[in-house]
């Protein structure tokens, strides 16, 4: 599930950011915007084209407050039904950064990409239909989407510290999605007849 969400946030970035960005009209490949989920450490500044938008998978959990503990039912034939377990909604936090080519960091064209990365995910509170991809495609519930909320970190700094890279500009982003954890349907049958028998005293 969880590449699947990688690839369905670049999907909706490559037809949402602007073409210039995306596909620039130039000769220089090295100018297409490069979409990467590796860690944003030292490392990644030594190994990814830029310019590139990097999108961390920080923090995996379950939205308690969507939990439902009760079976699904659903209507197989006239006269039966199957149920099985809820699926899980499950939070994936990610941390987004840009990336400017170049031996120095270009703080103004980081902002730039990172403003645009920022209005297309903010435009959208459900992700769309059209770019959901492999086990997210006919989910039962809709894909949530955050943007600009609190990161889950303890702390930035210390985040930046932890993984030795330097501290750069970043902002939080949060997608709600549903892992199916119960593949078994358990037949039932329906009640399709009511009986009333009224006695005589």
């Amino acid at each position: 599930m969880l590449h699947d969400i990688d690839r369905t946030i670049e999907e909706l970035l490559k037809r949402q950011l602007p073409t210039n960005l995306v596909s620039p009209t130039t000769s220089d490949a090295t100018a297409t915007l490069h979409i990467s989920f590796a860690t944003p450490d030292t490392e990644f500044a030594r190994h990814v084209p830029r310019p590139a938008i990097g999108l961390f998978l920080y923090d995996v959990r379950e939205n308690l407050g969507l939990r439902n503990s009760e079976r699904l039912v659903e209507q197989r034939t006239s006269d039966s039904a199957s149920r099985k377990l809820a699926p899980l909604r499950i939070d994936c936090s990610y941390l987004v950064t840009a990336w400017a080519g170049g031996e120095t960091p270009d703080l103004r064209t980081e902002h730039l990409l990172l403003g645009e990365v920022m209005k297309v995910l903010a435009r959208y509170t459900e992700i769309p239909q059209a770019v959901l991809q492999g086990s997210l495609i006919n989910q039962e519930f809709p894909m949530k989407a955050l943007t600009l909320r609190p990161t889950l970190l303890n702390s930035i700094g210390e985040f930046w510290q932890a993984i030795g890279g330097k501290p750069k500009a970043a902002f939080n982003y949060t997608i709600t999605a549903s892992l199916v954890v119960d593949e078994t349907l358990e037949s039932i049958p329906l009640v399709i007849d009511k009986q009333i028998s009224i006695g005589m005293k």
